[in-house]
């Protein structure tokens, strides 16, 4: 469990400290308060970039403009994790250095943001970075399956761009790439088997979502990188492998494709995965975090989301632009209101 949280020099938030217990939490405020910064902060508290794919550079407050740090006591780990201006992001936990990676062991965080409610009908690259982030949750270590592939495939396509003949070099690469494709498949098949099941045993208000991965890569991914060296050379990339993997999705209960959906559903959508993701992690630290998550959905289906997040075995954090978006929630809730002045956010019970 999340127990506290401190922000400094984060975005428009000079300082600000949250103690929390198991209820959620609806912070509201006006747009640019500082709402969403908030759960940025808690995305932070897993490997990679959160939940905006900011670069460390981009979370300094600039007024002061001297780094920003997020403190937390997470599963009974005290984590910390900052940048100074122009360094790469550090994170410590219990007072020791520790990769990003580490942190995923520690708690699985999940989030829903406005931006990802066009997932269904944009490009690959989204729906890609949508699913790991779900692998992820259920296999820590595919983390570092992904980063060892794309280490990887980035030398061989340096490699393919400088023109190098070398087949020694380039075997050992694809043979990298293919024993972390393997790890990636198996993790990514694991995460949408689970969903299924968590989909398929629980009553909720929200639509069922049939998910398929396509386009991995062939089975003997090296043999296929060795066949296609020529072809690759002259795209100057590599074109085979689970990078050009895609999700696919359909509205179950219809037989529609996601991308045929209504906003309203392509939205509810997204939600019963994320809750689904949730509940088949019951067994870990589960964060769930929920930006503007009221937007495409009626009074009927927040209460229904409400009802469902207040039974998840999980923190769920949630933002909003009015109080009265979280009626439904009652005392179930905490409520925060998120304020902002000359450039400084503030937060206060509500």
């Amino acid at each position: 469990m999340l127990t506290a949280l401190t922000l400094l020099q984060f975005r428009s938030h000079r300082r600000a400290e949250l103690s929390l217990d198991a209820r959620p939490v609806a912070l509201f405020g006006p747009n640019g308060a500082g709402k969403t910064s908030v759960i940025e902060a808690v995305s932070m508290l897993s490997p990679g970039r959160g939940l905006r794919r900011a670069t460390p550079e981009e979370l300094i407050r600039r007024q002061e403009a001297v780094g920003w740090k997020i403190r937390a006591t997470l599963s009974g780990h005290e984590v910390e994790t900052s940048a100074l201006p122009g360094q790469s992001r550090e994170v410590r936990i219990d007072d020791k250095a520790a990769p990003q990676v580490a942190l995923g062991r520690i708690a699985r965080v999940l989030w829903l943001v406005p931006a990802m409610d066009r997932l269904w009908i944009e490009g690959a690259e989204g729906r890609r970075r949508f699913l790991d982030r779900m692998a992820m949750s259920f296999v820590p270590a595919h983390a570092e399956a992904v980063l060892a592939y794309e280490k990887a495939m980035r030398e061989r396509n340096r490699l393919l761009r400088d023109g190098v003949a070398d087949r020694a070099w380039y075997g050992a690469l694809e043979t990298r790439m293919a024993d972390a494709a393997l790890q990636i498949r198996a993790a990514r098949a694991e995460a949408l088997a689970r969903l299924s099941a968590a989909q398929d045993g629980a009553e909720t208000a929200f639509p069922t979502a049939r998910l398929a991965v396509t386009d991995e890569g062939p089975d003997d991914l090296a043999a296929a990188l060795a066949e296609g060296r020529r072809r690759d050379m002259a795209a100057g990339r590599s074109l085979e492998g689970p990078h050009r993997a895609d999700l696919s999705a359909h509205y179950a209960a219809k037989d529609t494709p996601a991308a045929l959906c209504s906003t309203g559903e392509q939205k509810a959508l997204l939600i019963s995965l994320l809750l689904a993701n949730a509940r088949a992690l019951s067994a870990e630290t589960v964060l769930l975090l929920l930006d503007e998550v009221s937007a495409h959905l009626d009074s009927g289906r927040r209460a229904a989301l409400y009802d469902e997040v207040t039974a998840l075995p999980a923190q769920v954090l949630m933002t909003g632009t009015g109080a009265e978006l979280f009626d439904s929630l009652g005392p179930r809730g905490r409520r925060i209101e998120v304020t902002e002045t000359a450039g400084t956010s503030a937060l206060r019970e509500a």
